[in-house]
């Protein structure tokens, strides 16, 4: 396969330039740049077209095994394929959860019957995301999970919080912690506030999660440990992070396009579309983040795509589960933030390419002679709009339904075959 006349962009490199990829057998055989390669039969023509690495989402809940009506990972997988990400790590909370190696073993041979994608389970760091004891960690990583993380619920101990830390870094497993003091949260159901108040619905403080966050740099400060800090949303909660980075702690975090784009306004017409956790937060809170993003105190950009049946998300705004999807709209909701908030295109790209690849240990995120043949071919300039009949999940519980955006994914290519042409 070539890939010809395309603007290849690497955010690991800082390459930028009109050239060809030769893909052979999964894998980059050549870059080369002013069309020096001779022709293949197998050509894709990229001309106008950006020449990425395939996008890493670190952050996905696919909801197989248990709950399938959902999703399962045959969907998920055409949905990230459609969104131009070749990797993501799908989160435990399912049903049974994936606290042991049978159910890791589940998860790997359905990624390989979807045949798509690489899907990479993390292991729930807790037996049934309980916090009460810690998980089979190394059997779970010979099965072959990524991570570990209870993301869904926090684990409310600091000291089995501290301990899970510990027992994952023996095994090399990164830890990604759902920061949220649940005796703060509460019943709530989007950001405190006066407009959670005027709405008549509980509102969940800033103050749930900034606390959790705290704790959780403690702990990594005290033990040397690295640590994830997953769906980061205030501006506490970022700025905490800030300083700790500067006093050298080894933390990483990630936020999520729609925090990033969105704030608690969504929520006024009751849309259940607009419930998620953590919440859409204050507009002060999401400028907040676009600045730290603009000064790479966030490492990643994660969708925490999780579905929902329309039956769950069609009730009220107060019992609906909270979860959106956003697998295909990753990518132009990147270019939007790097369009509206001028932040550098190779920066913003590392978000979901190179950086999640250094966090997770994996290979992949760049464009490299000898390396995964994982590419995603952009058209920067087609504008179109999200309409629910486009989507290829099985849920259509998008906060970005009708939304206007400028750049589409044309072309996916995973361990160098095409998995998704628009």
């Amino acid at each position: 396969m070539w890939i010809k006349g395309g603007r290849i962009i690497d955010p690991a490199t800082k390459r930028d330039f009109i050239g060809d990829i030769e893909v052979e057998e999964g894998v980059i055989r050549g870059i080369h740049q002013d069309g020096k390669s001779a022709k293949k039969s197998e050509c894709i023509d990229a001309r106008d077209k950006w020449v990425i690495p395939g996008l890493i989402d670190m952050h996905v809940h696919f909801r197989e095994p248990g709950f399938e009506y959902k999703e399962d990972i045959y969907t998920g997988s055409m949905a990230a394929a459609a969104g131009g990400v070749t990797t993501t790590v799908c989160m435990a909370n399912t049903r049974p959860v994936n606290d042991n190696p049978s159910v890791t073993g589940y998860i790997m041979k359905k990624v390989a019957d979807a045949g798509l994608i690489r899907v990479l389970p993390a292991g729930a760091a807790t037996k049934n995301m309980e916090g009460k004891e810690l998980s089979e960690m190394g059997l779970m990583k010979n099965a072959g999970i990524i991570a570990v993380s209870d993301d869904g619920n926090p684990i409310e101990s600091a000291a089995m919080m501290r301990r899970a830390l510990q027992y994952a870094s023996t095994f090399g497993l990164p830890l990604m912690s759902h920061c949220q003091d649940k005796t703060l949260s509460g019943k709530g159901v989007m950001n405190e506030s006066e407009l959670s108040s005027r709405l008549g619905l509980p509102g969940i403080p800033n103050i749930a999660e900034d606390v959790m966050v705290a704790r959780d740099i403690a702990i990594s400060a005290e033990l040397g440990i690295p640590i994830h800090i997953t769906h980061v949303s205030t501006h506490g909660s970022i700025s905490i992070i800030r300083d700790a980075k500067k006093s050298g702690v080894p933390i990483t975090c990630d936020v999520t396009p729609h925090n990033l784009l969105l704030n608690e306004e969504r929520a006024r017409t009751y849309d259940s579309n607009a419930k998620m956790y953590p919440p859409l937060r204050s507009e002060t809170d999401r400028l907040a983040l676009i600045e730290c993003l603009r000064h790479g105190v966030i490492d990643c950009i994660a969708t925490d795509h999780a579905p929902h049946s329309k039956d769950e998300k069609d009730l009220d705004f107060d019992l609906a589960p909270f979860g959106v999807i956003g697998l295909q709209t990753l990518l132009p909701a990147l270019l939007k933030i790097h369009f509206d908030h001028g932040i550098p295109l190779f920066d913003i790209l590392a978000m979901v390419t190179i950086n999640p690849a250094h966090i997770l240990g994996i290979d992949g995120g760049r464009l490299e002679k000898g390396g995964r043949a994982d590419i995603t071919i952009v058209d920067p300039d087609a504008e179109w709009t999200l309409s629910e009949d486009m989507i290829v999940s099985k849920s259509r519980n998008s906060p970005f339904l009708g939304w206007q955006f400028k750049g589409r994914v044309m072309t996916t290519i995973a361990s160098g075959r095409i998995v998704y042409s628009a």
